[in-house]
């Protein structure tokens, strides 16, 4: 059949329209009771909690403990400590407070709906985008923040994805107005993706175009350096790489197969920079290699399964256990998924039934990625001086059935009501009254 143009643009045009209403429609059946939440005040009163049990990760727990905090800083924590005459005090007796957990690697405000291509902004085109930050493309309205805040999740590691170099990733909290607001930290690592070493020449192409593109960088500093009083044309690329040759920002390397790893580590010694290693599905297999040269590793889904047929069903499940054993250190992500955030602490728990322990595993998700991005002055125990970002829950951590209660981020007492806990209310109540009438 043919069609003329003014039918072909018709058609066009209603197509356009229909998917414009269709993501319209999405979002504002999505943001109800979802996104309802207004963002915490500031504190303005000093809190207190009493009789809990204060896990705080750094050290001993404390049983019937107290902990003190004013500004959005813990002031004292102990058994004896002094509360002020104008604190808020709360009884948290037979509950335990825990700091609150960092996810470290995550496209949490970066992907809403797969499907819907609008909402969807993880990548840039081109192939080396060392500029591309991620906090500015971060949707303080995504309807992921909330879950991810009401379970415990106070900052994530926000990163890019795509190309060679996707770009900056961010260090997000989960309460705010706007990304501005929740800016936790900017630059928190350089995130590449290491070419699949399965196509030679493909592999070879691409590990072509990084080295240089370090070497544009590394060129670019020099004559900015040495021209620092005359005039230098600004490349936004290989400024953004400036920190990353200073050594002040570390490179996150995705690299999941063990020939990767090793292609990764060759090549991070020869450009003499510190990298990270994310991923890595088959890294018991070069152990040995990321221990000598003392490099620290994110592993991704604990609960992915194995890649190869002669490979044990429990590979990932064990891999926590065996990077503890070798001393290296790492901490654990629940994998990108914006949806699934909220499992970050189930993969520390599967990871504690295979062999990781319990302590370490909650370090894995605490204490251990504040250290890696350079946070932990801040966050990831419960210590004075830190930011008071904690959480309440009615048990372990760890358990799968314990449920958080309460949040706090610097201080800010958190709105706890998300859609999920909004419909578990609301058909606990139809169900009360159909008791209630028999």
């Amino acid at each position: 059949m043919n069609f003329n143009n003014k039918t072909k643009m018709s058609m066009i045009n209603k197509a356009f329209i229909y998917k414009i209403f269709s993501v319209i429609f999405l979002f504002s059946v999505a943001s109800v009771n979802i996104n309802g939440q207004i963002p915490a005040p500031d504190q303005k009163e000093p809190v207190a909690l009493i009789n809990g049990t204060v896990v705080t990760v750094s050290g001993d727990i404390i049983e019937e403990g107290t902990v003190v905090f004013e500004d959005g800083e813990i002031t004292a924590v102990g058994n004896d400590v002094s509360i002020p005459e104008n604190a808020q005090i709360e009884d948290i007796s037979g509950k335990y407070l825990y700091p609150a957990m960092i996810h470290s690697g995550t496209h949490l405000g970066l992907r809403e709906v797969s499907r819907v291509s609008e909402t969807v902004d993880i990548r840039e085109y081109g192939e080396i985008n060392p500029n591309v930050r991620a906090e500015i493309a971060f949707n303080a309205e995504s309807r992921h923040v909330p879950f991810a805040r009401s379970h415990g999740i106070a900052v994530a590691i926000v990163k890019p994805a795509g190309g060679i170099i996707s770009g900056m990733a961010a260090a997000m909290t989960t309460d705010g107005w706007t990304w501005e607001d929740m800016v936790y930290q900017e630059s928190a690592g350089m995130v590449i993706n290491w070419p699949s070493m399965d196509d030679q020449q493909q592999r070879d192409e691409a590990i072509e175009k990084l080295k240089e593109a370090f070497k544009k960088a590394r060129r670019y500093y020099k004559a900015k350096k040495a021209s620092e009083d005359y005039f230098h044309v600004k490349d936004v690329r290989w400024e953004a790489m400036i920190p990353v040759l200073e050594g002040e920002v570390p490179v996150i390397i995705n690299a999941s197969d063990y020939r990767q790893i090793q292609s990764a580590i060759e090549w991070a010694e020869k450009e003499d920079i510190e990298i990270i290693l994310s991923g890595i599905n088959q890294a018991d297999l070069v152990i040995p290699h990321i221990k000598d040269r003392d490099i620290p590793v994110i592993v991704n889904s604990v609960f992915s399964g194995p890649s190869r047929q002669w490979e044990p069903y429990d590979q990932s499940l064990t891999l926590p256990a065996k990077l503890y054993e070798a001393g290296i250190d790492f901490c654990i992500t629940g994998g990108s998924s914006a949806a699934n955030t909220i499992r970050l602490p189930n993969h520390a728990t599967a990871a504690v039934a295979h062999g990781l322990p319990e302590k370490e595993a909650l370090k894995s998700i605490t204490l251990y990625p504040a250290k890696l991005f350079g946070i932990d002055h801040r966050m990831g125990s419960i210590q004075t001086g830190k930011d008071a970002s904690l959480i309440i829950a009615d048990g372990n951590l760890l358990h799968l059935s314990t449920q958080v209660e309460q949040v706090y981020i610097q201080g800010r007492k958190l709105d706890m009501m998300d859609k999920h806990r909004f419909f578990y209310e609301k058909y606990f109540e139809k169900y009360k009254r159909m008791e209630e009438t028999d």
